[in-house]
């Protein structure tokens, strides 16, 4: 089974697989390649799978959707963080939402200062 692990910006795993089991809303699911078409939701969580060759692999995801449709599964999200051991998973999440929020905080602070800026000048105008 192709398991596709996809962000808005770039394509996080892209690999030949025996199972993967994902998080949702509804619960952990494991998806086989031989199982019906399925489509579902995740949740913030770790997900994992196992590759051709046996070994064991993990991925951080935030919400998102899964689809499953014949050999091919695909994991959509907003967020996902694949490489560090999953010793070492929870700690660079952690970072990368830290520095996530940070860039959150910059852009409110940017855009409040433009909403700021327009109200003074229609003030100005009227």
């Amino acid at each position: 089974m192709n398991l596709r692990v996809v962000t808005p910006t770039e394509t996080i795993v892209e690999e030949e697989v025996r199972k993967v089991t994902v998080h949702g809303g509804d619960g952990s699911r494991t998806y086989l390649p031989r199982h019906v078409d399925f489509v579902s939701t995740t949740a913030i969580s770790v997900m994992s799978w196992v590759s051709e060759d046996g070994e064991e692999k993990f991925a951080a995801i935030d919400e998102g959707v899964v689809v499953k449709v014949g050999d091919e599964l695909r994991v959509s999200t907003t967020f996902a963080l694949h490489g560090p051991p999953l010793g070492e998973l929870r700690e660079t999440v952690e970072e990368q939402l830290d520095a996530r929020g940070q860039e959150e905080r910059t852009t409110r602070r940017a855009l409040a200062r433009i909403e700021s800026n327009i109200l003074r000048r229609f003030a100005d105008l009227g």
